[in-house]
């Protein structure tokens, strides 16, 4: 049997975690949910009391999370940048044309950092949940490349070059 190589497999569970979060990001646009809402009770009830007739709970929003309420649900922010996100990290795993034998491309630090804040913003609405755990695992395939010293091949085969390319 071979070596596992964990940048390979990292790339391509990376490409995976991309396009369902670009999938969750549409999906966001319109079932605009924040997922920690659950946490303090975001939704607080409101139950009216009278002497004759109790109305029921409706919900209303804690104002400590008005601002990310603001930039997930009445307008949505997270949800567009997460998708931008997305795109531009399949766009460098694939790679595109452009973006082919560049930085964004060869280094690993790079990938797995890009990766971590992709996680970021996909944990903070409903649908990217499992983007953010996706995403995360593939920053750990990352990180174990790097600790195991794996190079690209193509980055072996341009060492030498003018412009230096290490991954």
């Amino acid at each position: 049997m071979g070596k596992f190589i964990w940048h390979d497999w990292a790339r391509f569970v990376s490409m995976s975690a991309s396009v369902y979060l670009i999938w969750a990001g549409f999906w966001g646009l319109f079932y605009r949910k924040f997922f920690f809402d659950f946490i303090d009770r975001t939704y607080t009830a409101v139950v009216v009391v009278s002497t004759t007739v109790t109305i029921p709970a409706l919900p209303v929003a804690n104002v400590r999370y008005a601002p990310i309420l603001a930039v997930i649900v009445k307008i949505p922010l997270v949800q567009i940048l997460a998708m931008i996100m997305a795109i531009v990290a399949v766009a460098f795993e694939y790679p595109a044309p452009f973006l082919k034998n560049t930085f964004m491309e060869r280094n690993f630090t790079f990938k797995m950092v890009f990766l971590l804040f992709q996680a970021l913003l996909a944990i903070l609405f409903y649908q990217g949940t499992n983007a953010f755990l996706w995403s995360v695992i593939a920053a750990g395939g990352y990180a174990r490349a790097i600790s195991l010293g794996e190079v690209m091949s193509e980055a072996k085969a341009q060492r030498g070059r003018g412009g230096g390319s290490r991954a």
